[in-house]
């Protein structure tokens, strides 16, 4: 991919690119807690976006997106944003940089990535985590890593229509190879976690299902637990108990209740998993991974057939852990397997599911790997 990027980059524009990469994420568990205040357990994977980038002299952006074979030229105010929806991601970074003191000008660039669109490992965080320590790095802004992440955050409020967590650009800029990352996302400290499943491995089935959805539920969602925290009389549902949950029962829909709910219990399971981790007992690990698909496809409702389809057949192989991994509505399950059963699943996975619906999942092995970086 690098060779590609670079190729291309010297065919529109010439030498002299610097190249930069960031990488997509796994979260093994704390899925719909970043935006509620609570915690999540993410890691850097090693597949990413690769970026080719020049400063030319001018107040123009000049972007080419590789695997779409787009071009954009867009300039750095804000009524100059450009029509491509991709290139959006890379405007509102330019954006948010400005806005945070940034003097930067106007740059030729081309990417390409090998983050698997629309399986829920965050190529958009990857695009914007790139762009955001590239802008950093070569204008020599001096806005520290925490700061860099909250840049590509804004960018989706701002620029995307996402109303997003800090999750995804945070594991994408502060990713550490063969390590996970806890953070409460209402402090924002964070602490890493070693990461190295002894006769585990961690696999990635991939349905290629995409569901579009009328509306915008991830928004829908976001507003249910911001309804539940205001009637809690909380600013987030963090640190809520199930107990305060059904004192105020009466005074919420029964929609709100089980999101709600699905919230409270999924900041539970993340800290049960890191006690978990430590002791190196991996069953309990598995065990709140099927528990948060099922709170997130019965409660929080995110999940489709295919994925429920998936986590049980799962469960029938006796992998010790699966579950729905990120946003939802297709995308991917996230499976914990014991080596001696890994084939074995693999292979009914790929078999039942294309029998069903007519493609087979594409798998993914993760590998920790580290954050953004300048190559």
């Amino acid at each position: 991919m690098k060779e590609r990027v670079s190729r291309k980059f010297a065919e529109l524009f010439g030498e002299g690119a610097v190249l930069f990469t960031s990488p997509g994420r796994i979260n093994l568990i704390g899925e719909h807690t970043d935006y509620n205040g609570g915690f999540v357990f993410p890691g850097a994977v090693d597949k990413g976006i690769i970026a080719a980038i020049r400063p030319n002299g001018t107040d123009r952006v000049r972007a080419f997106a590789l695997d779409l074979g787009e071009r954009s030229e867009f300039g750095l105010r804000e009524e100059d944003k450009p029509a491509e929806s991709w290139a959006h991601y890379l405007f509102g970074v330019c954006r948010e940089v400005q806005k945070r003191g940034g003097a930067i000008g106007g740059f030729d660039t081309v990417f390409a990535g090998d983050v698997p669109l629309g399986a829920g490992m965050s190529s958009s965080a990857a695009l914007e985590s790139t762009y955001a320590f590239a802008l950093n790095d070569l204008y020599g802004c001096g806005i520290d890593k925490f700061e860099l992440a909250k840049i590509g955050q804004a960018t989706e409020h701002n620029y995307c229509g996402v109303n997003c967590g800090i999750m995804d650009q945070f594991a994408s800029v502060f990713g550490r190879k063969g390590c996970l990352i806890r953070l409460d996302c209402r402090s924002l400290e964070y602490e890493y976690f070693p990461f190295d499943p002894k006769g585990y491995r961690l696999v990635l089935v991939d349905s290629r299902v995409k569901h579009a959805l009328v509306g915008s539920p991830y928004n829908d969602r976001r507003a249910s637990c911001e309804r539940v925290a205001a009637v809690l009389g909380q600013e987030f549902l963090r640190g809520a108990t199930m107990e305060q949950l059904d004192a105020v029962r009466e005074r919420i829909s029964e929609e709100d209740y089980r999101r709600a709910r699905y919230v409270i219990c999924e900041e539970r399971r993340v800290l049960t998993v890191c006690d978990a981790l430590q002791r190196g007992d991996y069953e309990t690990v598995g065990r709140c991974m099927y528990e948060t698909h099922w709170g997130m496809s019965k409660d929080y409702e995110v999940s489709c057939e295919e994925l429920d389809f998936l986590a049980s057949l799962a469960e029938e192989c006796g992998v010790t852990g699966s579950r729905i991994m990120g946003g939802g509505f297709g995308g991917c399950t996230i499976n914990l397997v014991k080596e001696e059963l890994y084939d074995h699943f693999i292979a009914t996975a790929r078999e039942r599911f294309a029998a069903r619906y007519g493609h087979e999942p594409q798998i993914y092995d993760v590998v920790i790997s580290d954050g953004s970086r300048r190559l």
